[in-house]
């Protein structure tokens, strides 16, 4: 039997500050080692508040329901700690670090994770060995977090440490917001450089065309906080050419 990479049960979830605003009401999912799963829905439906709530994002309360990550429960862990254990996200909007360089950040992160640093020539020729798959320049490593980056610099920066920390579980909120033809085309081609039969990915879209790239194995539809409608890769493609409105009269 497969073991599940990530099982979420009847999710519950509101906003912390104010807990009559209910985003997230009984919603499951599960995902195996090595699939892709798309999250699609219309605009307030709770696809971020699902990634983040993951990720343990401090503005959103579990009211109920639990978050298994490799079968262990998750939904009480601080989010370093799901860190630690193999969850990672890519930010919506990713935010700009003046001063610290990609290379302190990624040798920080990485010494989190795995408890003790990587010796330099350990971690330089890691660093070397990823940015060659990403066909990325070794310049951009040691620029400053996302300081004047362009939208699509910010997003294959994001990709550049998925491909460093290695993680169980990449949650892709809204990777493609933003970018054009070119820049969409390479941040794809770094998720599927990167994705692994161990490493299972959620995306969160808007939209069918990064789908066009990243081929998901499942695409879950989001109404309301809770997944209404499942399929392969055609029901992206459904969405795309009828909307939402079938299925919200459904």
């Amino acid at each position: 039997m497969t073991k599940k990479l990530l099982d979420i049960k009847d999710l519950h979830v509101s906003l912390s500050e104010n807990k009559d605003i209910k985003i997230l009401n009984g919603l499951e999912l599960s995902i195996n080692p090595g699939e892709i799963h798309a999250i699609m829905g219309p605009n307030g439906s709770g696809k971020s508040t699902l990634a983040n709530t993951i990720a343990g994002n401090p503005m959103y309360k579990i009211d109920g329901g639990g978050i298994a990550l490799n079968e262990e429960d998750i939904t009480s862990l601080s989010p370093d700690e799901r860190a630690r254990k193999g969850l990672f996200l890519s930010f919506q909007y990713p935010t700009a670090i003046p001063g610290v360089t990609m290379v302190n950040m990624l040798r920080s992160s990485i010494k989190s994770i795995r408890g003790e640093e990587p010796s330099a020539r350990e971690f330089i020729n890691e660093l070397k060995e990823t940015l060659n798959r990403l066909q990325m320049d070794e310049s951009f490593a040691r620029r400053y977090v996302n300081d004047g980056f362009s939208g699509g610099e910010k997003k294959r920066a994001e990709i550049l440490q998925l491909g460093m920390l290695k993680p169980n579980l990449a949650i892709l909120d809204e990777t493609d917001s933003g970018l054009d033809v070119d820049a969409l085309r390479a941040v794809a081609d770094g998720i599927n450089t990167l994705k692994t039969p161990e490493m299972g990915i959620l995306m969160i879209t808007h939209y069918e065309r990064i789908l066009n790239y990243v081929t998901p194995d499942y695409v879950h539809i989001l109404v309301d906080g809770k997944i209404v409608k499942s399929g392969g890769f055609e029901l992206a493609k459904e969405i795309e050419a009828q909307g939402y409105d079938p299925i919200l009269k459904e």
